[in-house]
């Protein structure tokens, strides 16, 4: 099955199945791809599937959209055709594609999810939940991104970069907070012992 993935400065944000004829991305909340940013435009463009095929039509955006660093009106997708939309790159990924992320893994009763991306080299830090019913655990950060968060609530990614971790806001109304102190735009370098809350649990960042 063909899926988006939405990433910003390197890091992913989240992955979209294709699973309908018609597929809308857009900053306004009832697309089916929502990225909430100014340069996306309310109905920024559409995916269409028509078989195996899957066209992409950018529908009268003010900032366009743009495959592979070329302006389209509508075009047809290829495996790896990388979509640019304001700072953020959505990469195609076909049927053939290899998938090498994994599936979300629940860590407390569907409330809080971390879910992992592409491996990287097993690193020595971990998430460990510190309130609500899965307290004590611990999610090892042994991939380039994890996901953690209440999907439609609150949702921040940590990506292992090479001097270290950073957090950073994907989604959601509520503002996750580091050390009490609200989590902008940007992301932010991670040290052990940080405090890290989203979702209404909170949970300690521990880099042994």
């Amino acid at each position: 099955m063909p899926k988006m993935i939405v990433s910003i400065d390197g890091v992913v944000m989240k992955e979209v199945q294709l699973t309908k004829d018609r597929t809308t991305l857009g900053r306004r909340p009832y697309n089916d791809i929502v990225i909430d940013n100014l340069a996306v435009s309310g109905e920024h463009a559409v995916m269409q599937m028509s078989g195996a095929d899957v066209f992409l039509e950018d529908l009268n955006s003010t900032n366009g959209t743009y495959v592979n660093g070329k302006a389209i009106k509508k075009q047809q997708l290829q495996n790896g055709d990388t979509i640019e939309i304001g700072k953020y790159k959505i990469k195609f990924a076909s049927d053939n594609f290899s998938d090498q992320h994994e599936k979300t893994m629940v860590i407390n009763s569907g409330a809080v999810v971390a879910k992992a991306a592409p491996a990287a080299p097993v690193g020595n830090a971990a998430i460990k939940v510190m309130s609500g019913t899965a307290a004590g655990r611990e999610v090892p950060l042994v991939k380039v991104v994890t996901t953690i968060g209440k999907p439609g609530v609150a949702v921040a990614a940590i990506t292992r970069r090479p001097h270290g971790y950073v957090v950073a806001l994907v989604e959601g109304a509520t503002r996750p907070t580091v050390n009490s102190k609200p989590l902008g735009s940007e992301a932010i370098d991670l040290r052990h012992g940080d405090l890290i809350e989203l979702a209404g649990t909170q949970m300690q960042f521990i880099q042994k």
